[in-house]
């Protein structure tokens, strides 16, 4: 008899158990990983990249994603960061295939892109590279402030999937990025006209992308 009542309990249960929720995809997701010190977020130059390209993509949803990652001064936590915005990238192509990917980074956060676009097998603590077929859910890919940069290997050179997508940009004098010697430069990208050139390289390229398809657009220049 107890048997015959905990079975009717776990079929009731069954029968009346609600649906698992659809996930809400949005039209465009952009994925920005916030600069050293800043706090968990997107940042200050994620969230003026995002405001600003809002109004040229009208019409289209858009969401964000910052990526999980400590953003301190210990640069070996770059690792991290590209681990959860891979995972990230690829959890939205599995489960939002129409969403139009965009990856973003500032200053450490660049480099988390870096990692990303240009590390196509694990190592050195970054653990899951993106399949080939998740590159052509990435629309395009803005960096600002970029460490590589100054060493002469912006991400335009060194990512032959994302390269065409990129906009590396770099404040003129800005020694992250550059030789420059202006501090100011590097912390002020919210404030500069980089971000609504970063903007509209992205909006040029989402109204272009396919998931199939990869068009590139003329390059922008850094001031």
């Amino acid at each position: 008899m107890a048997a015959l009542v905990v079975a009717s309990v776990g079929a009731m249960l069954g029968s009346t158990a609600p649906a698992t929720a659809a996930p809400e995809c949005s039209d465009v997701e952009v994925v920005f990983a916030r600069g050293t010190d800043e706090p968990a977020g997107i940042g200050a130059v994620g969230k003026a990249l995002v405001d600003t390209l809002k109004p040229m993509l009208k019409g289209s949803s858009i969401s964000t994603y910052a990526v999980d990652y400590p953003a301190s001064y210990d640069f070996l936590e770059v690792a991290a960061g590209a681990t959860d915005m891979s995972k990230h990238v690829q959890a939205t192509v599995a489960n939002c295939p129409e969403t139009k990917i965009v990856l973003g980074g500032y200053s450490q956060g660049a480099a988390v892109v870096d990692v990303v676009a240009t590390s196509p097998i694990a190592g050195l603590g970054y653990t899951a590279p993106l399949p080939r077929a998740v590159v052509p859910h990435v629309a395009a890919v803005v960096v600002f402030g970029n460490p590589s940069a100054r060493l002469g290997q912006p991400l335009t050179k060194m990512s032959p999937d994302f390269g065409p997508k990129t906009a590396d940009l770099c404040n003129k004098a800005d020694p992250i990025c550059s030789l420059g010697r202006d501090w100011n430069s590097h912390v002020t990208y919210q404030k500069s006209g980089l971000v609504k050139t970063a903007a509209e390289w992205i909006a040029k390229h989402v109204k272009a992308s396919d998931p199939t398809t990869s068009k590139a657009a003329p390059k922008p220049t850094s001031r």
